[in-house]
């Protein structure tokens, strides 16, 4: 059935096929004076058959994984599930701010108080970041990958955190960072 409905489909390796399309779908719902509302919206959808697993193991029956998003934009049916794949990476931001920075409650009651603390949080969030991303690309401990974004836990750890020997000598005050340390 999905052969027939979609688009675009894709085999990306032996025993996998990838079924990509959308239907446009007319909803109604009920507003508060009880008057009916239409609207039509497109119903985008990601069919995965697994014929064969990544093993080469034959699976009968086949195994079928649906994925269905519901938009209202203009992007093609492969833009939208690009943007829904990376759609973690987004979870991962969240999670940073919660834990790394610990902010996993706010610390009153009060609106004004929880305001200005997250307006901080995220001064502090957007600095650490920047200094994050200044960092790649810089000879620093060899990485087991190519790095595209560094955590605010590394960041954190590795360069605010950084250990050093404060001197004073003939009026001055000396920072030394150590000549092997690579963030300095």
């Amino acid at each position: 059935m999905a052969k027939e409905h979609s688009q675009n489909v894709t085999s990306a390796r032996e025993g996998k096929t990838v079924y990509i399309g959308s239907d446009w779908k007319t909803i109604h719902w009920n507003t508060s004076d009880g008057a009916v509302e239409n609207a039509t919206i497109r119903a985008g959808y990601e069919i995965t058959e697994h014929t064969i697993d990544k093993y080469g193991q034959f699976l009968l029956p086949s195994d079928i994984e649906v994925n269905t998003r519901w938009t209202n934009n203009g992007m093609s049916d492969d833009e939208v599930i690009e943007h829904y794949h990376a759609h973690g990476e987004c979870e991962q931001f969240y999670s940073e701010i919660k834990s790394d920075m610990d902010v996993e409650r706010l610390p009153t009651g009060k609106f004004a108080t929880n305001e200005l603390a997250l307006e901080l949080t995220i001064l502090a969030y957007n600095i650490l970041r920047m200094i994050g991303q200044e960092t790649i690309g810089r000879r620093t401990s060899k990485a087991k990958s190519k790095v595209r974004r560094r955590r605010l836990r590394t960041v954190i750890g590795n360069m605010i955190l950084m250990a050093c020997h404060v001197t004073r000598h003939a009026r001055q005050l000396r920072m030394g960072l150590g000549r092997r340390n690579p963030w300095r």
